[in-house]
């Protein structure tokens, strides 16, 4: 059963180690909009780049003989998760996303929710802050020209974000989570951080900052999700494994061959 996962998180590469163990009975590639510069690639074949939009996601499905899709992108690649969506319906192909559960504020957070990357801009304020941006490289924009307020920014990504996007007298720092509290609490302190920037990823492996900005009583500014368009979701990798075993279940009694087993 060939099975196309469209990856960039966590959840893609446990599912990619899933996946590639021998006698699965799925054949499975791996996608990737090639915005990560150096990713941790599994066995398997790995395509990397975008497919052309809708048409050119359905082309590539049905010429590969796609069964299923994994839709495991991050929270905010809403744009690659909407074409999953209408080239699957065009071409017939089961998908499933796979949607880690949102971060809530409990008691201590000091969160303002906010919609998109101007809507968090607008909200820093004109007093001067020590901002940290955990925000990736793309949305930097909306934040360039407010270098010119007197604020100090701190901009944290997995790769060196374009000079050119970044607001006047920022500094950056390249790290891949996951991230445990007590060295982002040592972060925050050393820093004199008093406002953190974010977007509502979820997940566990950038939560850390979240619990430490709570324990040090500082400000929190969260861009919510882009909504989607609907989809069977899974909660996690466990449940994105039982169904696409559905799925190959009535493969097999379509075909009348039996391939899989249990991982």
């Amino acid at each position: 059963m060939r099975v196309l996962v469209l990856g960039g998180t966590t959840e893609a590469r446990l599912l990619c180690r899933r996946l590639e163990a021998p006698g699965t009975g799925f054949v499975a590639t791996l996608s990737l909009a090639g915005v990560t510069r150096a990713p941790v690639l599994p066995r398997m074949e790995v395509r990397i780049g975008g497919f052309g939009g809708v048409e050119g996601l359905a082309r590539w499905l049905s010429h590969n003989q796609v069964e299923a899709v994994i839709d495991a992108t991050h929270p905010f690649a809403a744009r690659i998760s909407a074409n999953a969506v209408a080239a699957c319906a065009r071409t017939g192909v089961a998908l499933a996303r796979v949607q880690r559960p949102a971060w809530s504020a409990g008691p201590g957070d000091r969160w303002t929710m906010v919609a998109d990357m101007a809507a968090a801009a607008r909200a820093i304020g004109p007093a001067p802050r020590r901002i940290l941006l955990t925000i990736g490289r793309k949305d930097l924009l909306a934040f360039r020209d407010l270098g010119t307020c007197g604020h100090a920014w701190l901009v944290r990504s997995v790769d060196a974000p374009d000079p050119a996007l970044l607001p006047a007298g920022a500094r950056t720092i390249q790290a891949r989570g996951p991230f445990d509290v007590a060295g982002e609490e040592a972060l925050l302190r050393h820093e004199g951080i008093d406002l953190v920037v974010t977007k509502n990823s979820g997940g566990a492996a950038t939560a850390a900052k979240l619990e430490a900005a709570r324990a040090l009583g500082i400000a929190v500014i969260m861009v919510e999700r882009p909504v989607l368009p609907p989809a069977t979701v899974v909660g996690d990798v466990d449940h994105a494994m039982a169904w696409l075993r559905s799925r190959a279940v009535d493969h097999a009694g379509s075909t009348g061959r039996s391939t899989l087993r249990d991982v």
